[in-house]
């Protein structure tokens, strides 16, 4: 694996950065991609190149990127890459991306290969029968070609993944890779430390939600894979707790339903997508991650910075669960699925005063060891190693 050097960058670069959503709103990957902007602006010349744009950080140069069509996305996303590539192809150190796209000296890898989730652990017809369904689909040949254009290394290039989990699924889908990667996993700005009772009740009340009760927050984008679904049946056996929902409107018909089938819906609270998290950290009493798929859970740091106790699915769910020590940092959920095992989980938190002081402690030192300060040393690394290779 491909080990950054320890110097400061010599020289001031020009960076052009590729991310189609640049807002706070988009999900991990864009809070990632704008904390690293944030972080490097006062250092280098940065360009962003996006489709959405909702930031600002003095000297960044921002440049909207036009839509050929909302959908299908495939086809915007070559119509993207193609735009940027034609946009960044001179003038610029080095460029980095957060997309799929063929060009980028840095390629930064978010989720899992497309080519791995189709091909990994079949054989025979099996594997036959998936090559079947990629030919026979312009969505898959499309982003399979413009994966292998991303993981090739005709040229210099780092790809950087966002948790040490990653690289092995990595490896096994692109192996020649493997001395160019590098992880830099996401971080926190700073340790806000846990919210006093009054500073929980204002936040409650300027959200609208119950002042008194076990406050359970779920933040994130895809309901269904971060395993809302699963909580909402366990909010069930919580009679004392509330459920605050901060992510993607347009699932929240969906899942209102599930809990009004589930007797829950007047305990469950759908903020939507909020510019701001903090308020919502700072109302809760914990945070309940039992996702089924996820390379590292950012909102699972976020929440620790705070002060929360965390209820997260272990490996090979979640990504940070990796780094994290059981019983200590965050309690681990062996199967996502297990309604009852979550259950137990938030009643400990609840109701274990020693445990929950614990898992506050434990939080705290975690998110000051993953700073964004730190994790942008290492990004700037990079940009200078890539700009010294031409």
């Amino acid at each position: 694996m491909k080990q950054s050097g320890q110097q400061e960058p010599a020289r001031r670069l020009r960076i052009a950065v590729l991310n189609r959503q640049f807002s706070a709103t988009g999900g991990g990957a864009e809070r990632y991609s704008m904390a690293l902007v944030a972080q490097l602006a006062a250092q280098h010349e940065i360009h962003v190149f996006a489709q959405h744009i909702d930031h600002d950080v003095p000297g960044v140069s921002y440049h909207r990127v036009s839509k050929l069509v909302s959908r299908p996305r495939w086809l915007n996303q070559l119509w993207y890459a193609g735009v940027t590539w034609w946009a960044t192809r001179r003038g610029f150190d080095v460029v980095h991306s957060h997309e799929n796209t063929w060009h980028g000296q840095v390629q930064t890898v978010h989720v899992l290969p497309i080519k791995y989730n189709l091909f990994q652990g079949r054989q025979g017809w099996a594997y036959g029968l998936r090559w079947l369904k990629v030919l026979t689909s312009p969505r898959l040949l499309v982003y399979l070609a413009l994966e292998r254009s991303r993981f090739a290394l005709r040229r210099p290039r780092t790809i950087v993944l966002t948790s040490q989990t990653l690289v092995a699924q990595t490896l096994q889908a692109y192996p020649a890779c493997h001395h160019a990667i590098e992880v830099i996993t996401p971080g926190v700005d700073r340790v806000y430390g846990t919210a006093d009772r009054t500073e929980q009740v204002a936040a409650r009340q300027a959200l609208g939600v119950p002042l008194v009760g076990q406050c359970i927050l779920f933040v994130g984008n895809d309901y269904r894979k971060k395993g809302l679904g699963v909580l909402i049946h366990a909010l069930a056996a919580l009679p004392d707790s509330f459920l605050v929902v901060v992510g993607n409107p347009a699932q929240v018909p969906v899942f209102r339903a599930q809990a009004e089938a589930a007797g829950v819906a007047a305990r469950v609270f759908f903020l939507g997508a909020l510019r701001d998290v903090g308020p919502a950290y700072v109302a809760a009493d914990c945070l309940a991650h039992p996702t089924q798929e996820d390379t590292f859970a950012m909102v699972v740091l976020e929440a620790m910075a705070h002060g929360l106790p965390v209820v997260v699915s272990a490996q090979p769910y979640c990504g940070i669960a990796a780094l994290l020590q059981p019983g200590r940092d965050a309690l681990l959920l062996d199967n996502p699925h297990d309604v009852q095992a979550l259950v137990a989980a938030l009643q400990q938190c609840r109701h274990d005063l020693g445990l929950a002081e614990r898992l506050r402690t434990g939080a705290l030192a975690f998110a000051g060891a993953h700073l964004w300060a730190a994790q942008a040393r290492r990004q700037a690394q990079i940009y200078q190693q890539m700009a010294d290779a031409g």
